[in-house]
């Protein structure tokens, strides 16, 4: 039982909560133009995919880092990194 809790907060962890950023940017993304505007949609759709490229990177980081020391559970960090950055190739896709 426990170990089933413990799987399912690090889903929530590495999962749920930065599956977030993907969710503002597309929903930034598929705004009309009418609502935002299109500069201040691109700036945002801009902020948000630069904001969730550095804290994938910050999770890539600690995913070699836990990797070095041969940390079982850094996959974590590596599934994290992965879905911080579908906003930066979405916007990659975009341009």
């Amino acid at each position: 039982m426990k170990r089933d809790k413990e799987t399912m907060g690090r889903l929530t962890r590495h999962v749920v909560i930065p599956a977030i950023m993907p969710a503002v940017f597309f929903s930034v993304a598929f705004t009309p133009v009418a609502v935002l505007g299109c500069r201040n949609r691109g700036l945002m759709a801009l902020l948000v995919a630069l904001a969730s490229g550095l804290w994938a990177l910050g999770a890539a980081v600690v995913a070699a880092r836990g990797r070095a020391r041969g940390d079982a559970n850094s996959f974590w960090w590596v599934i994290s990194s992965i879905v911080l950055t579908i906003p930066v190739v979405a916007m990659i896709m975009m341009v």
